[in-house]
């Protein structure tokens, strides 16, 4: 089949070419659509008039176009991930007759074309991904150069995340998005900003785009540090069948199987079974589901129609953070516990609906509406024996949210004589409606022993934005302007009569971003913008603080790519927070700790050696103070300074692919005048691969390939064991999964 659609293809273009005129010398528009094999548009292709040296690329309905290009000029047309195509202008072509048609192929860093777009690095990062597999759709995050993650709860909680000098919790500073759909949750029970990725099934991952800073107008609460989006698969091309043991217990079945595939309907559905006793001393008892389905249906006007639902459950144990003076002691081991009936339950179910239509006349229009249900039940004890020294310190956080919204973005191309005017315009509502939100004493999880936080939550967000970018020739010059109005309420059931509280606020900020590409070798850019994180509703109706605190930055990058195979990425930056939020966990609530300031250095190198070896390293270095703060004490506690991170991959070894990767953390400050540090660490990671035939292929990984002993997550706790008269102040800490081996068997079909 696919050997016809390439003839197919290539009698198509032999017509084109048999179609010259008289046109032959004159000057003419040359315009058109870039298409996969299936039809499906293609973004961001790059077209490259190789005689009149000019250039441009598609838009999101895969439609380009190049001025001043003469009859008999030669087009080198290219996309990452698709063979590149070379056409010979022999008429003018418009976008109603004329349509490039690409093959899929690998991913390979010399398909990366330096040219003014405002993220370049995603595409290199799409180079990683494709060459580097993934054991979680966590463990992606880890994609994004310079940022960290760390388990700490056993597994069935958010990962607590670290970029560009922020310990960011779980996505107090980061915003994240799947299919358009917020992840972070807002006045939740456990933090602000709480993201768990864990029911997004990595092998449905389409793509992952980011952007560091707060430079981007259709980004909303949270983009302060950055944001991350993910895209799922809208079509499923092979059915897939996986098992995969480990180390441990563990065990995972992964199956994603087309139920429907015609020309203009098709469907997916996708299933992710995990189980595991973890590495812990008391066994974990770790079990997930993930359910996933996907509809995508083709209109006679190429408009798209795409149904999403997805279902996610999970429970766990959880030995919890351990202190340093209980194992130096020799009161527990090293992946022992105080307190093993730590644990939780979390579900979530979610429905989208994804409406696409590119008109005539270069207007895009994207529609997307969701509705998500969210249960959360976390069992933790920070301090053990502190505050209660018969029962212990144990807390349930617990909540019941549903989470509805509404996307509109629309988008217009104008040509200014040949220069390309983009005009992005979006609005949208986000509603959080959290009932029964608690903190509550525990004792065992059994019994509750007092309630100390206990309401219905309301919290709605809208906004609207404008968005303008320009290329000419040479540059590309983006202005935004963001618009966002909250609305907070609470309902406190824990007064003598039930009280509700409300207040709102609204905020402006403003973006702009310059791009300048004098080659398709260079790029240098500035970028800056304003952004915010809103605080817990609870929080400011208590202290009647900052509810929307800004974030100013600025970043100044270049990427270079000397030879085909090698691309060079550099980029100073500063982030100045009106705000920083701190979460206290037994007590239910998020301190304000003044303003603060970081600056800092980010490098990369990528280089593809050759069709078989890619190598890649990424490194960061970032000062972060307390600006409000004395000097000597303003150091921001678990602010991460340096950080490398790198692999070497192999791939086409005849049947063998695979690879090694490493991150480093270094020392950081554990508290604020840094007489207590937060030990970095060294790990290195695994991956094999080995296809027994086209459609059967076994995998091997091992994590942690040194059996390096390592502290996950790290904080400074005030607690008190059973057996101590007076609290101590020191480092608890998860300790980090040791040596461990993972095998799978795969199927395609």
């Amino acid at each position: 089949m696919e050997n016809i659609r390439v003839l197919i293809k290539r009698a198509f273009l032999m017509q084109m070419l048999l179609l010259c005129t008289c046109h032959m010398f004159g000057q003419t528009s040359f315009s058109g659509k870039i298409v996969d094999n299936l039809g499906k548009p293609i973004s961001e292709a790059y077209v490259i008039n190789k005689t009149g040296k000019t250039f441009g690329y598609s838009d999101e309905g895969g439609k380009f176009k190049l001025e001043g290009t003469k009859i008999g000029d030669s087009l080198e047309i290219g996309a990452l991930g698709f063979k590149k195509e070379q056409v010979l202008v022999v008429q003018e072509a418009s976008h109603d007759d004329f349509r490039i048609i690409m093959m899929e192929d690998a991913y390979q860093l010399k398909e990366v074309i330096v040219r003014p777009t405002l993220n370049t690095l995603n595409e290199v990062v799409d180079v990683d991904l494709a060459l580097a597999p993934i054991k979680s759709s966590q463990e992606i995050l880890r994609k994004v150069p310079g940022l960290f993650i760390g388990q700490h709860a056993g597994g069935g909680k958010a990962e607590q995340m670290f970029l560009r000098g922020f310990d960011l919790d779980h996505g107090t500073d980061i915003s994240i998005n799947v299919d358009g759909i917020p992840v972070n949750m807002v006045s939740h029970a456990h933090g602000q900003g709480y993201a768990d990725l864990h029911f997004l099934i990595p092998e449905s991952i389409e793509s992952m785009n980011f952007g560091k800073g707060p430079y981007y107008a259709e980004k909303g609460n949270f983009n302060t540090a950055g944001y991350v989006d993910f895209e799922t698969k809208n079509i499923l091309n092979k059915n897939l069948a996986e098992i995969q043991l480990g180390s441990f217990g563990l065990k995972r079945g992964l199956g994603m199987f087309n139920v429907l595939n015609t020309n203009k309907d098709k469907a997916y559905l996708a299933s992710e079974v995990i189980a595991s006793e973890g590495y812990f001393e008391s066994p974990q008892d770790f079990e997930r589901i993930n359910l996933f389905g996907k509809y995508n249906h083709l209109f006679a006007d190429n408009s798209r129609l795409i149904l999403a639902a997805s279902h996610f459950q999970s429970t766990w144990n959880a030995s919890g953070q351990i202190p340093e003076r209980a194992v130096a002691n020799g009161l527990i081991g090293r992946f022992g516990s105080i307190d093993d009936t730590e644990g939780g339950t979390t579900s979530r179910s979610s429905i989208n609906l994804d409406f696409r239509k590119v008109f005539k006349d270069n207007i895009a229009l994207k529609l997307n509406a969701f509705a998500s249900r969210n249960h959360f039940q976390l069992f933790s004890n920070f301090t053990f024996f502190l505050n209660d020294p018969v029962n212990g310190d144990q807390i349930r956080q617990e909540e019941n949210r549903f989470v509805s919204g509404l996307n509109l973005n629309l988008s217009k191309t104008f040509y200014l004589e040949d220069k390309p005017l983009t005009i992005t315009t979006g609005a949208g509502l986000r509603n959080d409606r959290i009932k029964d939100n608690e903190l509550s004493s525990t004792l065992n999880r059994n019994t509750t022993l007092q309630n100390i936080q206990l309401g219905n939550v309301s919290e709605r967000n809208a906004y609207a934005f404008l968005s303008g970018k320009i290329n000419l020739d040479r540059w590309l010059l983006n202005l935004g302007l963001r618009l966002d109005r909250f609305t907070f309420e609470y309902s406190d059931f824990l007064q003598n009569l039930t009280t509700n509280e409300k207040t709102a606020d609204v905020l402006f900020t403003p973006k702009f971003n310059v791009v300048y590409t004098p080659d398709s070798k260079f790029q240098f850019y500035l970028k800056s913008g304003v952004g915010f994180h809103s605080n817990d509703t609870r929080t400011i109706l208590q202290r009647a603080n900052q509810k929307l605190p800004k974030s100013y930055g600025a970043d100044f990058g270049t990427i270079w790519k000397p030879a085909e195979g090698l691309l060079f990425n550099a980029a100073l930056w500063t982030l100045h927070s009106e705000e920083e939020f701190v979460y206290v966990g037994d007590e239910g609530v998020v301190e304000p700790n003044g303003a603060s300031a970081r600056y800092g250095l980010d490098l990369g190198i990528r280089s593809q050696v050759n069709e078989h070896f890619f190598m890649y390293a990424d490194a960061t270095y970032s000062h972060a103070r307390s600006v409000e703060a004395e000097e000597g004490m303003d150091n921001i506690p678990l602010a991460p300074r340096f950080t490398l991170t790198g692999g070497l991959q192999f791939s086409k070894l005849k049947d063998f692919s695979g690879g090694l990767t490493f991150r480093y953390l270094g020392d950081r400050p554990a508290n604020e005048d840094y007489s207590i540090t937060a030990e970095g660490y060294f790990i290195t990671d695994m991956n094999f691969n080995y296809a027994v035939n086209n459609n059967v292929s076994l995998t091997f990984g091992i994590e942690n390939l040194f059996n390096t002993k390592w502290k996950e997550a790290q904080f400074v706790t005030n607690s008190r064991l059973a057996n101590e008269e007076r609290p101590v102040e020191e480092i608890h800490f998860t300790p980090g999964t040791p040596f461990s081996v993972r095998t799978g068997l795969r199927y395609v079909f």
